[in-house]
């Protein structure tokens, strides 16, 4: 019975202490894994991970982040160059409010406090040749400097990594008055549809030198939308006078082109902007007409129209035909009323008496009473084809009738 029990405490305490080395073993094995992990962290992703603004994560930057996509896979592009004027009232959500009121500011205070706090990059800008990479990234300091916004280094800066904190009062969101940016039209194969994106964004500041005068346009740097997306989403907006609450936000702005901007430049091979092409202002409005108006309507061409779409075409066609017919029938009675006057006016007029064929003055000369003239018809003038008048009496010439007179009495006063 002894040896059973001795036996017995054998079997139970060695599977007891190899179970406490395997748990021992594990520990020592997850500490050092874990100890390996810190070390080989590289130490330029702890200058990737900056301090984030409230909410917004990896998960989000990633989605809204766009994907490049294969030039294979574009079958048409045009790049666009837009200048929104905030004094249009399509354009008011991007400038109100103009201080920051109750955790609300608009899309240049944003822009320039992700800035100062190094969370977003900006890059130079340059007309005509839009580079967004590490090479033509701006430095935050040098901005702030050339357009004399007071700033100070915030807790924290250093070197590779600078941050600045900036006075709310100092940013002069009163004078950003318009923004330009880039918008790219393009035809994607893989959905067979016509697709509007906003690539990059710049604040123009508008200021007037020191004796007054128009203001100048000063362009300060280019950010690209991809990088503003995940915080310009928890920034919500009002767009509607009529509606104050705030239901949209500014990605959803621009991602439904509700702005109104004007077409300052296309890309071309010549690298010139709309007011080098068409200095004429008449010439220069139906330029950016026309551009806006093929843009609107590539995607229609691409496709047959449907049954309905030819019968309300042909519809629309033949009204047009007969509000023309109508136009011109209407015309023509206007214009029938003022002859039918003329011609009343002219027979109101008293009618005049038709005057006789001018009778051709008798040559016929004087004659001897006993000498009968030659050609008494000639002489009288008379035709001797027209023997008959209207009473059909027969004429006679009157020297057939008085000449025989005048000598019967000639006779009797001898």
């Amino acid at each position: 019975m002894t040896l059973s029990i001795h036996t017995l405490k054998r079997y139970i305490l060695a599977p007891l202490a190899l179970l406490a080395m395997t748990t021992a073993t594990t520990a020592q094995t997850t500490e050092g894994s874990s100890s390996q992990a810190v070390v080989r962290r590289n130490p330029s992703d702890r200058l990737n991970n900056k301090a984030k603004a409230p909410g917004v994560t990896q998960r989000m930057e990633q989605f809204y982040g766009q994907q490049p996509v294969d030039d294979a896979e574009r079958q048409w592009m045009r790049i666009i160059y837009r200048s929104i004027d905030l004094q249009k009232d399509k354009n008011a959500a991007l400038y109100y409010p103009e201080e920051a009121i109750d955790g609300q500011d608009n899309l240049f205070r944003m822009t320039m406090n992700l800035l100062a706090s190094n969370s977003i990059p900006a890059y130079e800008y340059l007309d005509g040749r839009e580079m967004f990479t590490d090479q033509y990234r701006v430095k935050v300091r040098d901005v702030l400097d050339r357009f004399h916004i007071m700033y100070h280094d915030a807790k924290g800066s250093t070197e590779k990594n600078p941050r600045f904190e900036i006075d709310p009062a100092d940013i002069p969101t009163n004078e950003v008055l318009s923004y330009y940016i880039i918008e790219r039209w393009e035809f994607d194969s893989r959905q067979s549809r016509m697709k509007t994106h906003v690539e990059a964004i710049c604040p123009v500041l508008h200021r007037s030198g020191d004796f007054g005068g128009d203001a100048v346009r000063y362009p300060m740097f280019w950010v690209r939308l991809s990088d503003i997306r995940p915080y310009m989403a928890q920034q919500h907006i009002f767009i509607n006078d009529d509606n104050n609450l705030p239901t949209c936000t500014l990605d959803d702005y621009f991602a439904l082109n509700l702005y109104e901007g004007d077409i300052y430049k296309t890309r071309n091979l010549r690298n010139k902007s709309m007011m080098q092409l068409y200095p004429d202002p008449d010439d220069l409005q139906r330029a950016q007409d026309s551009i806006q108006k093929r843009l609107d309507t590539f995607e229609d061409k691409l496709w047959v129209p449907s049954r309905e779409e030819v019968i309300a075409a042909r519809e629309a066609r033949e009204a047009l035909e007969a509000a023309k017919d109508s136009t011109s029938v209407v015309s023509e009675e206007k214009n029938e009323p003022k002859k039918e006057r003329t011609r009343a006016s002219r027979s109101s007029r008293k009618p005049t008496k038709a005057k006789p064929p001018n009778s051709q003055k008798s040559n016929r000369k004087r004659h001897h009473p006993l000498q009968a003239p030659q050609n008494q018809y000639a002489a009288a003038n008379v035709d001797t084809n027209s023997n008959l008048l209207c009473n059909n009496l027969p004429i006679y010439p009157p020297d057939i009738i008085f000449v025989p007179i005048l000598q019967y009495c000639m006779v009797l006063f001898q």
